[in-house]
């Protein structure tokens, strides 16, 4: 089993040479000092404490998993203190408010902090991955009064968050919830259901948890319409603020799950439990999608981080495992597994969409950068819809690939890929989930098409199109990769507006077509993504010759091997929905 080895010099090219993050974060007049050096060090430590932290207790605590007794969770073994370090290093406080403690990092940077981080050890990552979205809901949506409780230790890494949305017969549709809240003479409330699937929702790595948790209260309208959200505590405080009382929250139980066996996922019980309204009553949905947003994008990066850690251990091994002569080889005997063509193409198939995720991300770190921080308003409007257009996509087309990036990895060791030691298979099962929390990825497709797409008329997608076709018009020197790019874009755009033009009175195009749709736009994404890299080669300072060479030539295998999947997919969606509805439900 390979050891993790940060990607950092990729990233610096990333941040450096294809985005120059520090020349446009002044720009927007970000309020953080950040030079060259400075975010070298960064980048180059949290590389440093993945590798050397979080990653060696990534197999062993998937071996263990957790364990509940009198409904405590246990993590695995070593997770607390690793999780200690995270805290005392920094990085829990690392892209928070200051104003709680927080060193108001850039999202441009906190996306690759979290790349690492899930590629060490996704199980734990997702303990500060939940707390970092609980985070985000209470800054934007609470009172002062509840910021100036409970985000300082969150900040700083003592409490946790969770988020309880799910309810046993109430997943997608939250319209559904029964989790009701009463009010008091205290001006507070008390939750009483059950909420399961509960990510982090129990464990001993911080001293309190603190639950977002919809629920409705008694005089709520009908449907989500009638969703609050509150702070739910697993220890309520003292007159200092410290958690001593228990709540009325507790574990009913964990799942045995495929994956992120590390992760606690919980069944959590709510019994007349003292929570503080966030907000405004019945607005809850709307709060809760803040923090749904953020966690999207993350869970979208955890697709990435198994795909770098997987393609590491997948090339390692196939320099090293001989077997056959490849078909290049003139010396006897045999060759490396990796002078055989088809492993080349899982590798480059692997490498060449981590690459342009790893650039889609910083891309997308700036938007939302350039949606807090940029000094115009209409420019903040704009970079949000631009967000929120190509969220859902990240969400998906992240996840998808970074499955099957691991599935590869799996069968370019072969039988080594499915024994435990070599830690490929665990990659496949942690993975899996990616594609189903945080909505399932066929909800993302939906929501690109339903409410990113046709509910503003294609106005988000419009700026999505403007930042792809500057990307590939300002590409020089490389002609055919320029064409087999704008040709996509062509595609994409003629697709989008028969989508306009073709979904009204016919309700079940949308959804028959929709993830279609969504792999075409990943596609596209993807491709400006390498427009930009290449354009980056030219004058990089952080790239050799070699791999300069490198980089075009993924740029062209993704266009020759990849990009051309456009054709098959807008065929598919051009045949609409008619062979989808045929069959009566029985006959399904």
């Amino acid at each position: 089993m390979s050891d993790y080895i940060a990607p950092v010099n990729d990233m610096l090219f990333a941040v450096h040479d294809v985005f120059n993050v520090v020349e446009k974060l002044q720009q927007l007049k970000h309020p953080l000092d950040l030079d060259e050096e400075l975010i070298n060090a960064i980048l180059e430590e949290a590389g440093r404490f993945c590798s050397q932290v979080w990653a060696p207790i990534n197999r062993s605590g998937d071996e263990q998993g957790c364990t509940i007794e009198d409904g405590k969770v246990s993590t695995p073994d070593g997770f607390k203190q690793a999780y200690q370090q995270f805290v005392e290093s920094g990085w829990a406080s690392f892209s928070a408010s200051d104003r709680y403690g927080g060193q108001g990092m850039p999202k441009s940077l906190h996306v690759l902090l979290d790349e690492m981080l899930y590629s060490s050890n996704t199980s734990l990552c997702l303990y500060t991955s939940l707390t970092t979205g609980a985070i985000h809901a209470i800054m934007t949506h609470a009172s002062d009064e509840l910021k100036d409780i409970w985000l300082p230790p969150m900040v700083e890494g003592r409490w946790a968050g969770a988020m309880c949305l799910t309810e046993a017969h109430a997943g997608t549709d939250l319209a559904l919830i029964k989790t009701k809240a009463e009010p008091t003479d205290q001006g507070d409330y008390l939750l009483s259901g059950t909420k399961i699937f509960i990510t982090g929702g129990e464990h001993d790595l911080t001293e309190n948890i603190v639950h977002l948790v919809l629920a409705r209260l008694p005089d709520a309208p009908a449907g989500v319409k009638g969703i609050s959200l509150f702070v739910v505590p697993k220890f309520t405080l003292d007159e200092n603020g410290n958690p001593t009382q228990a709540n009325g929250v507790s574990c009913g139980s964990i799942e045995h799950k495929m994956g992120i066996k590390g992760s606690s996922t919980c069944v959590i019980n709510f019994d007349d439990a003292r929570g503080y309204l966030v907000g405004e009553a019945h607005h809850g949905l709307r709060y809760m999608f803040s923090m749904m947003n953020n966690e999207r994008l993350s869970i979208g990066i955890q697709g990435i981080g198994l795909t770098s850690r997987s393609l590491q251990t997948a090339t390692a091994y196939a320099k090293d495992r001989l077997q056959s002569r490849g078909p290049l080889i003139k010396t006897p005997g045999p060759s490396p597994i990796v002078e055989h063509p088809d492993v080349r193409r899982m590798l480059l198939w692997m490498r060449s969409h981590l690459e342009a995720a790893r650039l889609s991300t910083v891309w997308l770190g700036l938007e939302v950068d350039k949606s807090c921080y940029h000094q115009d308003q209409q420019e903040r409007a704009k970079a949000d819809k631009l967000v929120a257009f190509i969220t859902p996509v990240a969400k998906a087309f992240y996840t998808d690939f970074g499955f099957n990036a691991c599935n590869m990895g799996v069968q370019v060791l072969g039988g080594h890929g499915y024994i435990r030691e070599w830690g490929q298979e665990q990659h496949v099962r942690d993975a899996r989930i990616a594609q189903i929390y945080e909505g399932t990825n066929g909800i993302q497709a939906m929501d690109l098409i339903g409410r990113k797409l046709l509910s503003d008329q294609g106005e988000g997608y419009q700026l999505f199109k403007a930042c792809l076709t500057d990307a590939v018009s300002n590409l020089q020197g490389y002609d055919d990769l320029k064409t087999s790019m704008q040709t996509a874009l062509n595609e994409l755009d003629e697709v989008t507006e028969w989508i306009l033009a073709n979904s009204h009175g016919r309700p079940a195009l949308p959804g028959s077509i929709a993830t279609d749709y969504l792999q075409l736009t990943g596609l596209c994404w993807f491709a400006g993504m390498w427009a930009m890299a290449l354009t980056g080669c030219k004058e990089s300072r952080f790239l050799d010759p070699s791999q300069k060479q490198e980089k075009e030539i993924l740029a062209r295998f993704f266009c020759q091997k990849v990009l051309v999947q456009h054709l098959s997919l807008k065929a598919s969606i051009l045949q609409g929905e008619d062979v989808l509805m045929e069959l009566t439900a029985e006959q399904v």
